[in-house]
């Protein structure tokens, strides 16, 4: 029996709540994912998901020891991974999770560029547009844009994101172009869940706050510049969605003396797992790639090395 795949399939199985996603995510038939938490039930003489038709759910046992499993199963690659860095040579397995759009966008490409560039080095995928505290849910690291912060966790900067208030021209031309913040409020806006309805801008006064009307609620960055696009009404798009409209010319930026407070991307890390080699070099990486201006707004070069990059910052 192995102990440590049939560990390994318990926490997939965990996460992504289906035998045969984790069966297709890793090239297997779905009765092998199967068969491997059964020999681990038998193994402990206990269930470790209560099966249905419909959906599959952690029982107590399963949902009390999780953690503990996943922190084993963490250690022992850790250690298999410190042993093998003796050769050279980077090894071991990431857990990442990143922004739906961004991600789709830009930051799956750079992440799969990364593992092509060091072949020993596996990688978890978790698409996710919410906060998360990457020490409960095992993740090596959290990328988003929240101003979430959480104990015992490293939060590494990667890059600041504009963010451009736009229209369609076609929008326009039926409902006029506003003059100032406050004509906002007469207006169809188009609001991102996340960012909420309070828009603030910075002026040369200070900074104006408004509070717009939403005629649409998304929390999808593509679908909400599709709505902008199509003349549904006035969005705040961040930079890498609103720039190749603009260029297109399917998109206006409006008030643009009227800047909005750029929100940055950021890394969150688990302050055990910052200094792992592996971890550190997945940070370079990324550092190197998001500095300004970003890979939307140039061509994509990703030949560079994370060795090339300047080290990190211990705490930022």
């Amino acid at each position: 029996m192995d102990t440590l795949s049939n560990l390994k399939a318990f926490i997939a199985v965990a996460d992504m709540g289906s035998f045969s996603e984790v069966a297709r995510r890793a090239s297997l038939v779905p009765s092998v994912v199967s068969k491997r938490i059964d020999q681990l039930e038998w193994r402990i003489k206990a269930p470790l998901f209560v099966r249905s038709t419909r959906k599959l759910t952690l029982t107590d046992v399963g949902e009390r020891y999780l953690p503990t499993v996943r922190s084993l199963v963490q250690q022992l690659e850790d250690t298999l991974a410190g042993m093998a860095q003796a050769s050279g040579d980077l090894e071991g397995h990431i857990r990442v999770k990143i922004p739906t759009t961004l991600g789709t966008l830009y930051l799956s490409e750079l992440l799969h560029q990364f593992l092509r560039e060091q072949p020993r080095i596996s990688m978890d995928i978790v698409l996710a547009d919410r906060s998360v505290n990457p020490l409960e849910e095992g993740f090596d690291l959290a990328i988003g844009a929240l101003p979430e912060l959480y104990g015992q966790v490293r939060d590494h900067p990667l890059c600041p994101i504009r963010r451009r208030l736009c229209a369609a021209p076609g929008y326009l031309s039926r409902r006029g172009t506003p003059q100032q913040a406050a004509e906002l409020i007469e207006h169809d806006c188009l609001v991102f869940t996340t960012s909420g309805s309070r828009w603030e801008f910075q002026s040369p006064q200070g900074l104006v706050g408004v509070d717009v009307q939403a005629k649409l609620q998304t929390n999808d960055g593509v679908a909400l510049c599709r709505a902008t696009v199509s003349g549904m009404g006035i969005a705040v798009l961040a930079d890498y969605l609103a720039s190749p409209a603009i260029e297109a010319g399917d998109l206006v930026e409006i008030l643009p003396d009227l800047r909005l407070p750029d929100i940055w991307l950021k890394a969150l890390v688990p302050a055990r797992r910052i200094d792992l080699p592996r971890v550190d070099m997945l940070l370079q990486w990324l550092t190197l790639h998001l500095q300004l201006p970003g890979p939307w707004a140039r061509p994509t070069d990703l030949t560079a090395t994370p060795a090339s990059a300047d080290k990190r910052s211990d705490r930022v």
